[in-house]
């Protein structure tokens, strides 16, 4: 197996943690709503809401039918592994390889855990594709939720520029619906999605989303962006998606992340284990996290096609 050459690294310092890292990067690991695992399943109830009617002075209450059920979390193990030469850690004068590894591990999870909850095209199979995407989720009829396929997907003309009109469309998809709440909304996007929100003009030629103003595009009508390189579609879960850039709105409390374990490390040193012969250490680096759309109508999704 190959090692990595870091012997021409330059020496730096390196201050931020892998979580911190993690967050500033993951959009879904920053704002999704959490829950602790204490194994690997965990449920969560979901209410289905409860009608009301007029009753006459005397009359008999019509009983409610609506059937509840729940959302079920799986967490997944995303990590690498890492070969290193013993003389390389021991050489202080390199860089913190550990570290810097860690740092470099986080970036990558950071895209590859957004990716595979945003934007996977496939069905969960546990492996390649580790969730059921909100991409997926929207575009796949759930009839127990009453939820037909495309209901809140809108998607560009292929070859055009993203309009405002798919962006007005996009929002109206879930603020007029039950599942919509000011205080919690969400807007998820590409970095693409900022040239075109810049490129956007009225008919005089005036950008209409302009810096500085409550237009700027780091707001969409109002609602603030996070911008994540995950928002893109791809057919598996990678930290490189190479599909259409995606533009999500949702109430962020039916965006659900499940908390197992981590991001943690382990090494193996090059004295002892696999490693002995060849005095090479090992390092893996790993975290476990579920992720669930607790209700699709919660959700639309802009498809920059």
């Amino acid at each position: 197996m190959a090692v990595n050459d870091v012997t021409t690294w330059i020496p730096e310092e390196y201050s931020s943690e892998v979580v911190q890292r993690v967050t500033q990067r993951s959009v879904i690991e920053a704002m999704a709503r959490s829950w602790p695992m204490a194994n690997n399943l965990r449920h969560v109830p979901r209410s289905a809401g409860m009608d009301v009617a007029g009753v006459a002075a005397g009359g008999t209450y019509a009983e409610d039918s609506s059937t509840n059920d729940e959302v079920l979390l799986t967490a997944r193990k995303m990590g690498q592994a890492l070969r290193l030469n013993e003389e390389d850690l021991a050489d202080s004068s390199l860089v913190d390889v550990i570290n810097t590894k860690k740092m470099d591990w986080a970036t990558s999870f950071a895209k590859f855990y957004d990716q595979a909850a945003l934007g996977c095209t496939a069905a969960e199979n546990g492996t390649t594709v580790l969730f059921t995407s909100v991409y997926k989720s929207i575009r796949t009829t759930q009839s127990g939720l009453s939820y037909t396929a495309d209901d809140n997907y809108v998607v560009s003309a292929s070859g055009s520029a993203v309009s405002y009109d798919n962006l007005s469309d996009t929002l109206s998809r879930v603020e007029t619906g039950d599942y919509w709440d000011e205080g919690s909304a969400l807007v998820i996007a590409h970095p693409s999605f900022k040239a075109k929100m810049r490129g956007i003009k009225d008919t005089n030629g005036t950008p209409i989303f302009v810096q500085g103003t409550a237009g700027t595009p780091d707001t969409l009508f109002g609602h603030q962006i996070f911008y994540t390189l995950g928002a893109k579609t791809h057919a598996t879960n990678t930290s490189n998606p190479t599909g259409n850039p995606l533009l999500i709105v949702c109430n962020r409390e039916f965006l659900y992340k499940g908390v197992r374990s981590g991001p943690e490390s382990a090494i193996a040193g090059a004295d002892s284990g696999p490693a002995f012969l060849t005095d090479q250490a090992l390092i893996k680096i790993r975290a476990r996290r579920a992720f669930a759309v607790a209700h699709p109508r919660a959700f639309a999704v802009l498809e920059d096609a």
